[in-house]
């Protein structure tokens, strides 16, 4: 017996499926991550148009199809979420969204619904669309910030001069005896942008050596407490884009 549902998602990885078909990886917010196979969708008399619809972290609405002999769910309907009017065609953000899409894809397994989780990507893309100032520090407000939402946030206050523990996931006044901590640089840009409004990244000021400095700490963070973030390719075209 064939069950449909409705649903929001955000694609996070697709993979080429014979000829003309490709299964498309989703953070969705009725079962968490989620694949769908979608057939004819590369062929040229099939429907070429939802091609477009598939790419690194676009919003789509869906309604699902889900049987007891089918191992994948499909779509029975799908379209644009919301209009992106800037991803798409602005290579900053377009080179963003795919950083984001691949460490989502990397992080993210459980296929229960976290609605957090799901509103903070769906909200995030939304963001980086419409943004004019502070694009250039995005990846790293979305990576402080998708901390809260993994598990591994900052535990505790941050004082003035103080070093983030990456072990211990605090803030501390004293230097810790291990190399797995943040600089002092660094844990202050963390404390800025852990919890901070999207619309004020353009009064970061960040110059390229905190970028780069910055964006290594974190995939050291997120390395700590997720091994798959290593593998994360993406990270070479942010640089070239931003570096």
């Amino acid at each position: 017996m064939n069950k449909t549902y409705k649903g929001r998602g955000v694609v996070l990885h697709t993979l080429k499926y014979g000829d003309s078909s490709m299964i498309v990886y989703l953070l969705t917010d009725v079962g968490g991550r989620r694949s769908y196979m979608v057939q004819g969708v590369r062929s040229r008399s099939g429907r070429g148009s939802k091609l477009a619809l598939f790419q690194p972290a676009f919003p789509v609405e869906f309604e699902g199809l889900e049987s007891n002999r089918m191992q994948m769910h499909r779509f029975k309907e799908v379209r644009a979420g919301f209009t992106l009017r800037n991803i798409p065609f602005d290579v900053r953000k377009s080179t963003i969204a795919l950083f984001m899409a691949e460490v989502l894809y990397r992080l993210v397994r459980e296929s229960e619904p976290n609605e957090a989780l799901f509103g903070f990507v769906w909200n995030s893309v939304g963001a980086l669309d419409v943004m004019t100032d502070g694009v250039a520090d995005f990846h790293l407000w979305f990576l402080a910030n998708l901390s809260r939402f993994l598990g591994f946030c900052p535990g505790n206050g941050y004082t003035e001069g103080a070093w983030f523990d990456i072990h211990e996931g605090l803030y501390t006044p004293v230097r810790p005896a291990h190399s797995g901590y943040l600089s002092q640089e660094c844990t202050r840009i963390l404390c800025k942008l852990v919890g901070s409004d999207v619309c004020r990244l353009g009064l970061l000021g960040l110059n390229r050596r905190q970028r780069v400095d910055f964006l290594d700490a974190m995939l050291a963070y997120f390395g700590y407490h997720l091994d798959a973030v290593g593998t994360v390719r993406s990270v070479h075209i942010l640089r070239e884009v931003f570096y």
